[in-house]
């Protein structure tokens, strides 16, 4: 048996609509953006929303809509997107660490990173659970820092009944692995006009039109092209209205991973999701003691599952990013040695599931013979 570590969830009536889209010569940017732009920020219960082609090009419009250049705070344990996005828009990130037991960053932390050069704090919403934002809020508002919301891996996660990507400049993901997809893509959630205004001309080559004379084309600004085909919103919207029970089906699958891992407390931590959040399970991730996990890793795959690694090395022990490290960052290195991922995608069936969950039983056994 193959079971992968993710796999989207598309339908057979979406790949038709998908190619029904295409027969009709509208290839590009176009009207199904506007529709999907519409249903995302009413979902969020944002002002504004502009689709693109990934998060990373979400999280660079949200740098630079900011309109300075400075320092931003933000967890070595993540993704490289979150500090490429950073470097690429000529700031600094400045790693900080996180709590072990949430994997989400420690707003504990953060204040002595904070110097005269820090222009925002970018939280990064770690596998389906959200951050502890009321202490991050109030962190941002006493020290005038923009709020930046990796939310790449937590669409429908929320922090006291409010969605991810609501408190602040909300950066999504729909690759593959996220809990929709539009096959690659990305969104932008925002509060401000103003912002919104700038970020839609950055993601189309910097570009007013002229009111007056449609031909007439004036650049304001040296943008980009981060648009989303108008296909792909299509498909985008039609996952939105699926999100629900996409998100329900991952919390059942974490619930029997639960169920198994408890029995194993001596070897195994399962995720721990605070009273206030509600986990969407991007990934499901576990703890291992450190000397066991590659063991488990490497066993589980030849067993034909993919179960993986997020993340190690985290970014402040890789090289290009190394000198940006200050302070301690002990809960990151620890997780880093000690953490799993195990498949987790809507479509995972309940013989899969069970297939899973015996292999553990079978490599605990071995471990204890």
């Amino acid at each position: 048996m193959k079971i992968p570590l993710c796999k989207p969830s598309i339908s057979n009536s979406e790949l038709n609509m998908i190619s029904k889209s295409i027969k009709s010569g509208w290839l590009t940017h176009g009207p199904e953006n506007k529709k999907f732009e519409m249903s995302f920020k009413k979902y969020i219960g944002a002002k504004y929303a502009l689709s693109m082609n990934s998060c990373t090009s979400a999280l660079e419009c949200a740098i630079k809509c900011i309109e300075k250049k400075g320092e931003i705070i933000v967890p070595s344990f993540t993704w490289v997107s979150s500090a490429n996005a950073i470097i690429n828009c000529g700031c600094k990130p400045v790693f900080v660490d996180v709590e072990r037991e949430t994997r989400n960053i420690d707003y504990r932390k953060i204040e002595k990173l904070i110097s005269k050069q820090t222009i925002a704090i970018m939280v990064v919403h770690f596998s389906g659970l959200p951050c502890e934002m009321d202490m991050i809020l109030k962190i941002c508002k006493k020290y005038n820092l923009d709020l930046i919301e990796d939310s790449a891996e937590t669409l429908g996660g929320t922090y006291k009944n409010k969605l991810t990507g609501s408190f602040g400049l909300g950066c999504f993901s729909f690759f593959p692995t996220k809990n929709i997809t539009t096959t690659e893509g990305g969104m932008l959630t925002l509060n401000s006009k103003k912002k919104y205004d700038k970020a839609k001309r950055l993601i189309a080559h910097g570009i007013v039109k002229s009111k007056n004379k449609f031909w007439k084309r004036i650049a304001v600004l040296p943008g980009h092209n981060y648009r989303l085909p108008n296909h792909l919103a299509l498909l985008g919207n039609s996952q939105l209205r699926k999100l629900g029970a996409f998100n329900q089906k991952r919390n059942l699958i974490a619930k029997k991973y639960d169920d198994c891992l408890r029995k194993y407390k001596n070897i195994f931590e399962a995720p721990i999701i605070p009273p206030q959040c509600n986990h969407v399970y991007q990934m499901y991730t576990i703890c291992i003691k450190k000397n066991l996990r590659n063991n488990f890793v490497i066993y589980m795959n030849k067993k034909g599952i993919e179960a993986s690694v997020h993340f190690d090395p985290p970014l402040h022990l890789q090289n290009l990013y190394s000198h940006y490290r200050k302070g301690d960052l002990k809960n990151t290195e620890i997780l880093s040695k000690e953490i799993a991922t195990l498949p987790m995608y809507p479509e995972l069936k309940i013989k899969e599931l069970n297939y899973i969950i015996k292999s553990i039983n079978v490599w605990v056994d071995k471990i204890y013979a």
